[in-house]
């Protein structure tokens, strides 16, 4: 811990510094606050490819335009359903490959064909139904799931997390202050971490605040989750409070 010069050394608090200047009546104490809020997805956004390899290029770009075709119209009707909120697709891909045998002789080429699409559904209901069926349709394959908010609910949480890293810091650094039997306890700053200034204080594992994080959907002996990840928002503060 680090206080200032012409000072005595006082303990050091896991996740703070307190610090006494002579001639000073006030003592510093700096302190992280922090809160988790998680709240369940709203928003799932499908990541499908469509996809055949073959000794016949043609046969496998058409194979795969046919499919990729029809996953197209699926999501335009589940948009005009108001099942999904968009979806995106992206053109066909083509390229060949010679593989070789285990005894290492180069085989004919296999031409593969490749398009993936992205399928944002609102009703978490009709995602899973559809990704279930999709799933077994030959020739797709899908990668994985984003589970997300809506722009209102982030948008609150994330100001009600801030809120709350606040309120927690404001507890910390009177906790700290009673411990040494002081009773009033001010504000003098507060910053995103690493942003007041001293080098000396060690970073928090966030690098800002606040961080919105959602978990990948595993994929699981061949198959995926379909349960919807909760939406984890972190909000990382630094503060510094004047007590006497």
């Amino acid at each position: 811990m680090t206080v200032g010069s012409r000072s005595a050394r006082l303990p050091t608090h896991g996740g703070s510094r307190v610090g006494r200047v002579r001639g000073m009546q006030d003592t510093i104490i700096t302190v992280e606050g922090h809160f988790d809020y998680h709240h369940p997805a709203e928003r799932g956004t499908v990541h499908v490819s469509a996809g055949f390899q073959g000794a016949v290029r043609e046969e496998v770009v058409r194979l795969t335009t046919k499919l990729h075709s029809v996953l197209a119209e699926e999501s335009k009707r589940l948009r005009q359903e108001g099942a999904v909120t968009w979806w995106s697709a992206e053109r066909l891909r083509a390229w060949s490959d010679r593989p070789w045998n285990q005894d290492g002789k180069q085989l004919p080429l296999v031409h593969h064909a490749a398009a993936s699409l992205e399928v944002k559904f609102s009703n978490l209901a009709r995602l899973a139904e559809w990704v279930e069926r999709v799933a077994a349709i030959d020739g797709v394959t899908l990668t994985g799931i984003e589970w997300a908010l809506t722009e209102a609910t982030r948008a609150r949480i994330t100001a009600e997390a801030q809120h709350l890293a606040v309120l927690d810091a404001i507890e910390r650094a009177a906790a700290y202050a009673t411990s040494l039997g002081l009773t009033a306890v001010r504000p003098l700053a507060i910053a995103d971490p690493g942003m007041l200034g001293d080098e000396s204080r060690p970073q928090s594992a966030s690098s800002s605040a606040p961080m919105m994080r959602a978990m990948a959907t595993a994929q699981e002996e061949g198959g995926l989750d379909l349960k919807p990840e909760d939406i984890t928002v972190e909000a990382r503060l630094h503060a510094r409070f004047a007590a006497s």
